[in-house]
């Protein structure tokens, strides 16, 4: 059981590596040739260059100016000076919102420290219990700091019912104003936004099958018949994964080419040589330039072969379409409607933006995505409850009496103070996390099994799942596995009676975990986000390798974008614990005020410097947000009804079975309140964004602007003379009658986009504008 010295040696080891970690990033950052590492996005906006600087060869690549390290720290108030409406124009408003989500942790547990520590902290320490009443339960110096402090029946014990009912109401308005300002924020957002494809695009699901005609044809005569005074035009979704691979690995071997080029030219005396096998261990030897030009070229021909049947055979058309209108209004009435009595035909939804969508699954069937989700339940049951057998064995192992059974050869080494100190405060947290480290890639697989359709739905479905992980298996699997099981022989050795005193006693001991466990992920992980290594290394890499053009050193120096599904529920972990343990161990909470702290400052250097937002979603992931907070409050209301029934305090459990009650009715009246805003798009506001934008902007033709905005990329990403084929195609426009005698005449749609109607000019115009 680790000790208050223990607990100090850990933390000071944390906030020296946490140090060191700031200080070489801010060494790093100032020499030149990280220039493009550290500021990436600035460099992609084209709003920064290279910097020159004149002199010795040595300060072309190393910053020499020693007055610039003594300010080694200023890029902290750097990051905090940028607006909050700027960093929305910057980088968008689901990285701002992201940020909020630190900030709000700031604004929950800054006063709750104050408080808990003032009031909670004196109330558990001027007691003896843990010395005096059970001296057979193993405890330490931060359990005297806790509830567990405090004798059976004691009526102390109302001051923290009361702490609880005060924590939670100051948790509630915190949440009330954050979900009233979000929402407003992404509807002004929503208004004040230029012109996109995705706010005039439905994405239509389970078209029904036609033995008379094609999808598209299907597509475009129920919304002229439907919709005949708002559509515009439609791209059916074709089935092109084939295809993407193909190009994929076209683009892979031309960037080998490139490579053993790159490396002949630098050596003229010799050619490259490398092995056909696996990864170029094993197999023939060859010439590399020649067989990758080899290679390329019978990729070019299956590529146009592919192509060429992609668009041309009806069975690579899937009953799904992007469905364009002539107005924000005619797109919300479509996505927010039943389009037919049959409510599993004609799904409608709003479409993602272009680079949202996830190409890959609007090729799956939608009929089979049911059972597919059905599947990933299960998979996902057994993933979360089998994980806990090794956590739960490595957990045991990872402690001081774990190591001296395993290996009775290290309990002398392991009996230095400093050495006991080291593992007691680091072993746990450190085998926890190295647990976790593929769970992110597992889950995101499992989501995109699913069939979510975009990125954004990809990310937020992952980090559902990836909450409800940390939920059973870092804090309810470590607190059952950690004290439950360590008291074991305790509770063998005692009567019935007192086996729910120690659990009472032996749950809140478990802080000292989640303290050296927040310490680890937390400072030294924040602190090691912002250092950037991995980027740095393959940067350095391929700029030294691969790098040939503007181009290629772009996608060198792209960092990528902010992972939500990674991020976000190890934030709400910490929500979770700071809930849990603020009734019962207020000394954990300094630990969690750090974190958020160091956190916000850290990523909003990230924001505004590094990440590229793949996609913007406008803030849609907040209810998830909201809702989890949710969560980690009523788990805490549960754990202090089963520890104070444990203390003989039974009257208070009405009390806060009350305050969870009152909690779930917050939850719903702020679900009902603000939640719309995130689901739904005002007509209201739909109609003064048309009507404003046709003020401003009365000529501008809105069908060529649609038409080509929902192409899969494949086509976009081969050369311009396939490009002119595909809009040549997509073009074409035959008057021919219809195979349905209840429907007018109507052009024959291309194989990707639908056409405007020559025979019904009324419905869509040629010249229609929005």
């Amino acid at each position: 059981m680790a000790t208050l010295s223990d607990i100090g040696v850990a933390a000071g080891i944390n906030l020296l590596s946490a140090f060191v970690f700031l200080l070489a990033f801010a060494i790093l950052r100032l020499q030149p040739f990280n220039d493009r590492v550290y500021f990436p996005k600035w460099y992609l906006k084209g709003l920064r260059s290279s910097p020159s600087r004149s002199g010795a060869f040595v300060k072309k690549f190393v910053n020499l100016d020693f007055r610039s390290y003594l300010r080694f720290l200023n890029w902290m108030p750097e990051a905090l000076k940028m607006p909050e409406l700027e960093l929305i124009d910057h980088a968008g408003l689901d990285s701002a919102v992201y940020l909020r989500i630190y900030l709000i942790g700031l604004k929950i547990f800054v006063p709750i420290t104050f408080l808990a520590w003032a009031v909670l902290v004196p109330v558990n320490y001027t007691n003896k219990t843990l010395e005096l009443q059970l001296k057979n339960v193993t405890s330490s110096d931060i359990d005297k700091l806790s509830i567990s402090n405090v004798p059976d029946g004691s009526d102390r014990f109302w001051t923290h019912i009361v702490m609880a009912y005060a924590f939670t109401f100051w948790t509630c308005y915190v949440l009330l104003k954050e979900y009233e300002k979000v929402a407003n924020m992404r509807l002004q957002f929503l208004v004040s936004e230029k012109r996109r494809p995705d706010q005039f695009t439905v994405l239509v699901r389970n078209v029904p099958p036609d033995a008379d005609e094609s999808v598209s044809e299907t597509v475009e005569h129920f919304f002229l018949v439907n919709h005949p005074d708002t559509y515009l035009t439609h791209q059916v979704v074709c089935n092109a994964n084939k295809l993407a691979k193909l190009v994929k690995k076209k683009k892979s071997k031309q960037n080998w080419l490139d490579y053993y080029q790159l490396k002949y030219s630098r050596n003229n005396a010799k050619r490259p040589i490398m092995k056909t096998g696996f990864l170029g261990l094993w197999g023939e030897k060859v010439d590399a330039i020649d067989h990758h030009i080899t290679e390329i070229e019978k990729l070019s021909n299956e590529i146009a072969e592919e192509r060429e049947r992609v668009l041309k055979d009806p069975k690579s058309i899937m009953p799904a379409a992007f469905v364009s209108f002539k107005s924000r209004w005619g797109a919300a009435v479509c996505a927010q409607t039943q389009q037919s009595r049959n409510p599993t035909l004609w799904l409608t939804d709003w479409a993602p933006e272009p680079r949202d969508v996830y190409w890959q699954n609007l090729s799956i069937p939608y009929v089979s995505i049911a059972v597919r989700r059905l599947i990933m339940a299960v998979a996902f049951f057994f993933l979360t409850f089998f994980f806990m057998i090794p956590i739960a064995s490595v957990q045991a192992l990872a402690t001081i009496e774990g190591l001296e059974k395993a290996a009775p050869f290290l309990k002398s080494l392991i009996e230095i103070p400093f050495i006991k100190s080291v593992i007691q405060g680091f072993l746990p947290g450190i085998v926890l996390k190295l647990f976790l480290i593929f769970l992110p890639t597992i889950l995101m697989i499992m989501s995109k099994f699913e069939g979510f359709t975009s990125i954004s739905s990809l990310e937020r479905r992952s980090a559902t799942r990836y909450y409800l992980f940390n939920l059973v298996n870092v804090f309810l699997g470590s607190v059952i596995a950690g004290s439950a099981l360590d008291q074991l022989n305790t509770f063998i050795k005692q009567s019935a009676n007192e086996i729910p005193k120690t659990i009472g006693v032996a749950v809140p001991m478990r802080a000292t975990f989640f303290i050296t466990y927040i310490m680890v992920d937390g400072w030294a992980g924040i602190a090691a986000e912002i250092l950037m290594l991995k980027p740095l290394i393959i940067y350095h890499l391929k700029n030294t390798f691969l790098v040939k053009t503007e181009k290629d050193r772009e996608e060198a120096m792209n960092p990528g974008s902010l992972s939500f599904n990674v991020g976000e529920p190890r934030i709400q972990l910490y929500f979770l614990l700071g809930m849990v343990y603020a009734t019962v161990t207020p000394v954990l909470l300094p630990f969690i005020v750090v974190f958020f702290g160091l956190a916000y400052v850290v990523f909003r250097h990230q924001i505004i410097n590094v990440y590229n937002q793949e996609y913007e979603s406008a803030a849609a992931f907040w209810p998830d947000v909201h809702g989890r907070i949710i969560i980690a409050l009523l788990v805490s209301h549960v754990a202090l009804i089963g520890l104070l029934s444990t203390k003989h305090l039974a009257q208070a459990a009405p009390l806060l079975i009350t305050l969870a009650v009152v909690t779930i009715w917050f939850y719903r009246f702020c679900k009902a309140r603000y939640e719309p805003a995130f689901v739904r798009y005002p007509l209201q506001e739909a109609v003064m964004k048309d009507t404003l934008e046709r003020a401003r902007d009365s000529n501008f033709n809105l069908k060529p602007y649609l038409q080509n905005a929902y192409i899969h990329p494949v086509f976009k990403e081969e050369d311009d003379d396939e490009e002119e084929e595909v809009v040549k195609l997509e073009n074409e426009s035959v008057l021919v009658p219809t195979k349905r005698q209840s429907r007018r005449n109507t052009p024959v749609p291309s194989k990707m986009s639908g056409a405007s109607s020559q025979s019904l000019p009324e419905a869509v115009p040629e010249h229609s504008v929005p």
